[in-house]
């Protein structure tokens, strides 16, 4: 069963219809428990559960110890064009909006490669709009090929792709995918593409099965938060990851909470999502997904982020420019959003060091991603005939 239907039929709008009627003391019973189920988490996501947040706070910070220690990985992003094909009303990179169009040569991008590298960094996220003629897969495949050996992961947050092109990826040093739905309601996410290749609500759905069966060994999903009631989000989320972590089991899943903060002056946000909701979500998600990385990027200002860092957070951003270009010829022009957190990485790893938690530039090595990518392999041929 894909996920497609599997989110069919969990009848998300029932269960998130249900959440206002459940109980305090559900919730308390709830957070009496060493081990809760999909029903315990939708009673911690309620409105019932918003005063109990330090509780749940001491339990999401006790279960991310024990499952990852004092460790935050920290990566950044690596903009390769800001071309896109899409009407994405919320994004800055919407076709129809005017801002100066890039895309890096494989020499710019090895030069904002190299300041990063410079930075510290071992982990970079490829990131692009949706514009396949400039950004094509050859293109991405010649990249990947170029910073393999000065990077031991590199991951891609790029357009959904067909599964020999996720391969391809795979095969040329890829590691981690991160995709977010931005929204799991068909018809919100109906109306906020209007136009491109990225109206396809299933076709961006069911791109993290192809890139799991091509054996990507990360995975990292997401709402865009402020488009749709947070409540709905999160119960899709947690559905989606469990179904992920179940099916692809050799996969490090991580679920990041991009929140909607600086949007186009032509763009009003539907549903602003608090700082408390987005504390409540995250706790939520943690206790619920023990194993599920947490992610919290530079959209959020640097105070939250800090106070963010004991409650679950296992990947932080730093530095980040979301413009082509933007680590070698600092520039706003042309950047997909404005991000609140300003900090240096060292600042960011001294902060991190600071609430008692360890920084960690590098935790991959290239000759262990060799195995994983042979056992890929072999299920690659397992599964070759459910494709």
């Amino acid at each position: 069963m894909s996920f497609a239907e599997v989110l069919e039929k969990s009848n998300a709008p029932n269960l998130r219809a249900g959440l206002d009627e459940i109980s305090i003391s559900r919730v308390e019973r709830t957070l009496g428990r060493q081990q809760v189920d999909f029903s315990d988490f939708l009673a911690l996501i309620s409105p019932a559960a918003e005063d109990y947040l330090e509780v749940m706070a001491e339990t999401a910070r006790a279960i991310t110890l024990r499952r990852f220690g004092r460790i935050v990985l920290m990566y950044a992003p690596l903009y390769l064009s800001n071309e896109c094909t899409n009407s994405c009303l919320y994004c800055g990179f919407n076709v129809h909006r005017d801002i100066p169009r890039i895309t890096l040569d494989l020499n710019q991008v090895f030069d904002e490669a190299q300041q990063l590298k410079k930075l510290g960094f071992g982990h970079i996220l490829l990131v692009s709009g949706e514009a396949p003629k400039y950004v094509p897969v050859s293109h991405l495949e010649n990249i990947l090929n170029l910073l393999r050996e000065d990077f031991p992961s590199l991951s891609l947050e790029i357009y959904p792709l067909s599964y020999p092109a996720y391969v391809q990826m795979v095969d040329a040093g890829a590691d981690g995918l991160t995709l977010y739905q931005e929204t799991y309601d068909r018809d919100v996410y109906d109306i906020m593409h209007p136009a491109g290749k990225k109206k396809n609500f299933d076709w961006r759905l069911d791109a993290a099965e192809r890139a799991g069966q091509a054996g990507f060994r990360r995975f990292g999903i997401g709402s865009l938060l402020g488009l749709n009631d947070w409540r709905y989000e999160a119960i899709a989320l947690a559905i989606h990851a469990d179904y992920l972590m179940k099916r692809f089991w050799r996969t490090q899943v991580s679920i990041s909470f991009p929140r909607l903060r600086n949007a186009p002056e032509d763009f009003n946000i539907p549903a602003p999502v608090s700082d408390k909701s987005l504390v409540q979500m995250m706790l939520a998600l943690r206790i619920f997904l023990h194993d599920a990385g947490i992610v919290i990027s530079t959209r959020e200002p640097a105070g939250l982020r800090n106070s963010l860092i004991p409650l679950g957070v296992t990947q932080m951003s730093a530095g980040s420019r979301t413009e082509p270009g933007g680590y070698s010829h600092p520039s706003e022009e042309g950047a997909q959003f404005m991000v609140d957190d300003h900090r240096s990485p060292a600042e960011v790893a001294d902060a991190i060091h600071r609430v008692g938690y360890e920084p960690v530039w590098k935790d991959w090595d290239r000759v262990m991603h060799e195995g994983y990518r042979n056992a890929a392999y072999n299920q690659r041929d397992a599964q070759g005939s459910n494709r």
